[in-house]
């Protein structure tokens, strides 16, 4: 009995460290001193938890065509900021704001997208979650 409970015990807390770990704060994953704006087509967007994501077709400043994962905010938060699952549709054009990955040059998480019609909503980015220290100088969020 104790040997099972062990287990058990042993389990959880495996499940609960590996849940903490892959919910990485903004600063581990993206840089928000290389801000970036994308104009492209929307080829996906995936609706999950911890974060949905946006994939897009388009060039960055540069005018390098890429294929872009964009981090955006949980489902939740994206519900909270006026988005639905419907919001984008495969094909749609967007212009998006955003920080470039640290390790990746065709990934970034999302401050703004844009939609062709003129609506601008909130990626409802995790920027929020940076140490106190990073406070008096970093970009506002909308």
């Amino acid at each position: 009995m104790k040997s099972r409970m062990a287990l058990i015990t042993g389990a959880a807390l495996l499940v609960l460290a590996v849940s903490a770990y892959a919910h990485h704060p903004f600063s581990a994953e993206y840089d928000w001193k290389q801000p970036v704006t994308l104009t492209g087509t929307v080829s996906k967007v995936t609706w999950s938890n911890p974060h949905a994501f946006l994939y897009i077709d388009g060039k960055d400043q540069n005018g390098e065509m890429k294929h872009w994962t964009l981090e955006m905010g949980s489902p939740t938060a994206l519900t909270r900021a006026g988005w639905s699952q419907n919001t984008l549709k495969m094909g749609d054009q967007v212009t998006v704001d955003a920080w470039m990955s640290k390790t990746k040059n065709d990934h970034a998480n999302v401050k703004s997208v844009k939609m062709a019609d003129g609506r601008e909503l909130s990626g409802a980015s995790s920027i929020g979650n940076m140490p106190s220290s990073q406070e008096k100088t970093k970009p506002t969020t909308n």
